[in-house]
């Protein structure tokens, strides 16, 4: 299954009801933190009831500390008298994982790029930006290129055959159709070859092909250019024109990358509020309150060197928006759940002393 397609399917469907690529990533993020809403209750609960029951799991681990066995037969009775499993705080952070990647590969991929790599939405100019681009305008009929580039053909071509012209002639295995003829040297028009089998064409119609026009994508700065291939020596070759090399810095890329730190900081901080009342030691709340700070600029510093799409930015900022309101709804919720508990175990506990009274 291509879950790159299937993916931008779901964004196109999305855009199109939106009106913009950049709504259709919210609403996709929205969708996907909505129906993990039930894991990330669990998630909450787990780690409300961790928090209670930690000063008893580090009883347990200290009264069994000379004998690893015994504490691990004593933690796993624990964890099943209390009806608590450790594991189901991290079930919601192994469900986003692929959701990331998948997501990441189809803003990366040539297909985005083609349909809507030069989308904008509010301050950014392009949701296929990274924060260092060193990639020309694309469709200008020059490429920007580097001695080591691949290039993709995209999903279709213009076929000229001697008597009639195809439109949308379907390219099988775009990412294998294309390849660099000799070397690409600095500042020198390069060669491109393109197999003719990979157009689906009939044998007639592939003896009969006068030229051949493509969007060729370079794979590593996503650079979109239309290339005429014309048939040489069983093959379909064109000479592409090379343009000099301009670096440029998406100031509003690198905002989205800030956006992300404090949206991830504001999420840990609410996160931390929710163990108000809670028994911790002190290298405990100091490592939590360390974390809380660290990790969102460790991971915003990694953003900067990774080329990271703005559009997937954009799907982490709403996300952490979406964690923080959720975090904030749920925790009212189990609140309200703590407090009809105690009152039902004191109202228990009345009946208990009322019944040893009549006694």
């Amino acid at each position: 299954m291509d879950f790159v397609g299937f993916t931008l399917s779901i964004l196109q469907a999305l855009a199109k009801f939106a009106g913009n690529w950049g709504l259709a990533i919210i609403l996709l993020t929205v969708i996907v933190r909505a129906c993990m809403w039930p894991s990330s209750i669990s998630q909450q609960r787990s780690m409300r009831n961790m928090q209670l029951l930690q000063p008893k799991m580090k009883a347990i681990q200290d009264r069994y500390k000379s004998n690893p066995q015994m504490m691990q037969q004593k933690m796993m009775e624990f964890y099943k008298e209390h009806k608590f499993n450790p594991m189901a705080g991290c079930l919601p952070l192994l469900l986003q994982l692929p959701i990331f990647i998948l997501l990441y590969t189809a803003l990366m991929s040539p297909q985005f790029i083609q349909q809507a790599g030069d989308a904008s939405f509010l301050f950014i100019k392009r949701l296929d930006a990274t924060i260092k681009s060193t990639a020309g305008q694309s469709f200008d009929g020059k490429f920007v290129v580097g001695p080591y580039d691949s290039f993709t053909a995209g999903k279709s071509a213009k076929v000229y055959l001697e008597d009639k012209v195809l439109d949308n002639v379907k390219i099988d295995r775009p990412t294998k159709a294309i390849a660099v003829q000799g070397e690409i040297k600095p500042n020198q028009n390069f060669d491109l070859k393109m197999y003719p089998d990979s157009l689906k064409l009939t044998f007639a119609e592939l003896k009969a092909i006068k030229k051949v026009e493509v969007n060729v994508i370079d794979n590593q700065t996503k650079e979109t250019e239309k290339v005429t291939f014309t048939p040489m020596n069983n093959i379909l070759a064109a000479n592409v024109p090379v343009a000099q090399v301009q670096s440029s810095i998406h100031y509003d890329v690198i905002f989205l990358v800030l956006l992300f730190a404090l949206t991830m900081w504001v999420s840990q901080k609410v996160m931390m509020s929710t163990q108000k009342g809670v028994q911790q030691d002190a290298t405990q709340q100091a490592i939590q309150k360390s974390m809380g700070t660290v990790m969102p600029l460790m991971i915003g510093l990694t953003f900067i060197f990774i080329p990271i799409p703005a559009g997937v930015l954009l799907y982490l900022v709403t996300s952490n928006i979406f964690q923080i309101v959720q975090t904030v709804i749920i925790n009212k919720q189990l609140d309200k759940e703590n407090s009809h508990k105690n009152q039902d175990n004191l109202a228990d506990d009345a009946k208990v002393i009322e019944a040893k009274e009549v006694k």
